[in-house]
């Protein structure tokens, strides 16, 4: 159910990218303006990134099998990771274009339909980004929270882009084309750095976040678990938790058994998608 509901999520997101390129591809051409056709380019990579997390999020949603032992969660972060890596890309062609034109001016046409388009643009990815986000945090995907914020980045720049057609037309300031250009290049570029920190680390097999620790150390204190060699790993949506557990050496097989069972089942209760490896130990004590 769960991959389900995220294949068709970003199956939405790459119906939604792929109208609104067509439609910034044919404005720019008709205005000649640099910024909508460097939004276009945005959108393109939106178009890439979505179609990358659909894939991702179906892959990932597979069982664990004899290759892939610990799942295919990893796969959500190397999405995430080829993502920013685009990002970055795009931005680099929309500071040469922009400089290129700020260099050698151009008049920029037809300015109220670019305006119109930019709109639709903003008002569009708004929903459909909420939609992502929704449920991105509900089923905890890396790869539709970057897809996310793909399309909320573009809904600042789209009203960016707006706003600026707008001031061109008004004060006749054609030279504001290419700096609003090199604006939204600015905000890809940290919206791609961002992204790229947030999906590479966990392929490093990083510790669970600060919070989750908190949690989840308090959970032992409170069932009161005595153990050592804690270590815990993030795999996109997956969450991998192992340590020693301090038994009595006279305990028996049957009792530790079914406290690793006790503490298993907790953990399980507050954690989605959480496996939990316990070794028992005599006690140091």
């Amino acid at each position: 159910m769960t991959t389900s509901l995220k294949t068709r999520t970003a199956r939405l997101s790459v119906l939604s990218n792929s109208l609104l390129i067509i439609l910034k591809v044919v404005v720019g051409a008709v205005t000649g303006s640099v910024s909508i056709l460097s939004e276009a380019i945005h959108s393109s990579i939106d178009l890439v990134a979505a179609i990358i997390a659909f894939f991702a999020v179906k892959v990932s949603g597979n069982p664990a099998d004899d290759r892939h032992p610990f799942g295919h969660g990893k796969v959500e972060n190397v999405s995430g990771v080829i993502e920013a890596l685009l990002i970055f890309a795009a931005s680099a062609w929309i500071i040469y274009e922009a400089v290129g034109r700020f260099l050698h001016p151009g008049e920029t046409e037809a300015l109220g339909l670019g305006v119109i388009v930019m709109a639709i643009s903003a008002v569009v990815n708004t929903f459909v980004s909420r939609r992502l986000y929704k449920v991105a945090k509900l089923t905890e995907s890396v790869a539709l929270e970057a897809d996310a914020l793909h399309l909320k980045t573009d809904v600042i720049t789209s009203a960016g882009v707006a706003l600026g057609l707008g001031l061109i037309w008004l004060t006749g300031w054609h030279v504001l084309d290419p700096i609003i250009a090199l604006l939204v290049a600015v905000i890809i570029i940290y919206e791609s750095w961002m992204l790229l920190r947030k999906a590479f680390f966990p392929l490093l097999d990083t510790a669970l976040s600060q919070s989750e620790m908190t949690k989840l150390t308090g959970i032992l204190e409170e069932m009161e678990v005595q153990y050592h060699d804690l270590r815990t790993r993030a795999a996109g949506h997956q969450r991998f938790v192992e340590f020693h557990l301090d038994v009595p050496a006279q305990e028996t097989i049957e009792t530790i058994h079914r406290q690793c069972d006790l503490i298993e089942t907790r953990l399980e209760h507050e954690f989605s998608d959480i496996s939990v490896i316990i070794h028992p130990e005599p006690s140091r004590h």
